[in-house]
């Protein structure tokens, strides 16, 4: 398929948009237990609902508690490169919260799953070498 300009018709990435209700339970966990940073912040005035980025290496989300971006109860997989390492470092965190766990799926990766507070599903994945 080719735009109108004659050029190939081609998608890029996505940026996910997470549901939230709590600023100061979504940088606990989504900065100081995953290790994302904040990118951005965004408030249309101080009283109104805060949009935010955040990001960690190539993985980019947004978290917005306007309750038109999205549904809470999303799930999403991340494809992760040291799956092992990176849940070494989340249990040595004692997250209340989460005890992160690795699993062998019968499709052929290695799953990581973690709920946020606001009930988003986040798989970590990475692919069984053979």
């Amino acid at each position: 398929m080719r735009t109108q300009g004659g050029e190939p018709m081609n998608f890029a990435k996505t940026t996910p948009i997470l549901r939230i209700f709590d600023e100061a339970l979504a940088k606990a966990f989504y900065v100081d237990f995953l290790g994302f940073r904040i990118d951005f912040e965004h408030r249309f005035s101080p009283d109104l609902p805060l949009y935010l980025q955040v990001s960690k290496d190539q993985c980019v989300l947004h978290l917005s508690e306007h309750h038109g971006d999205s549904c809470p109860g999303a799930a999403m997989r991340i494809e992760t490169e040291g799956l092992d390492e990176f849940q070494a470092a989340l249990l040595a965190k004692h997250y209340k919260h989460a005890i992160p766990q690795i699993q062998e799926m019968p499709w052929g990766t290695r799953d990581m799953s973690i709920t946020d507070p606001f009930g988003n599903r986040l798989v970590f994945t990475t692919a069984i070498s053979t």
